[in-house]
């Protein structure tokens, strides 16, 4: 049985790559929340270039956040964007990448409306968002009032740590 569309709700997604041209993957994969189903992309940010995090001995990352409105349910958002993350030359079952490691493109799901959503696979907001600059940083940057359920605002979130490292590109 196929879900039934969710009412058009805001969301945003976290881009990022270090492996091939990876500002080249990240906008393309901008290209490619566009086309998405029931969906539009609303905003940009610009491309950040932040050191690798957890797994330190690889290329820089390349990373954004993009603010997309959409109908789909967000099972069906995440599967397309695991679409988009094969089509972009990602098998997350055989590159190796593991936790935290290089690969060509890395699509999360941060935020979908204010759902708070607990699933195997699924989990919105994302664990980590919070605790991390190089989204927040880009996310702050196209969307200063957004709020994190279960934490609050995200821009106070990014004021309590450090950016240094982070470049804003372009």
């Amino acid at each position: 049985m196929v879900a039934a569309p969710a009412r058009p709700c805001i969301c945003f997604i976290g881009l990022g790559a270090n492996l091939g041209d990876p500002a080249a993957s990240v906008r393309a994969a901008f290209a490619s929340l566009q086309a998405l189903p029931a969906s539009g992309l609303l905003k940009t940010s610009r491309l950040y270039r932040t050191p690798a995090w957890g797994v330190t001995a690889q290329p820089d990352f390349i990373n954004a956040v993009a603010m997309i409105q959409t109908a789909l349910p967000a099972p069906a958002l995440l599967e397309a964007l695991l679409d988009i993350e094969r089509l972009a030359g990602r098998d997350r079952r055989s590159d190796g990448s593991g936790r935290w490691g290089p690969r060509t493109l890395d699509l999360d799901l941060l935020l979908y409306g204010d759902a708070v959503i607990n699933q195997p696979g699924l989990c919105v907001p994302h664990p980590h968002l919070h605790e991390r600059a190089f989204v927040l940083l880009p996310l702050v940057e196209i969307a200063p009032d957004t709020h994190i359920p279960g934490v609050g605002p995200a821009c106070r979130s990014l004021a309590a740590m450090a950016t240094d490292g982070i470049q804003a590109l372009g």
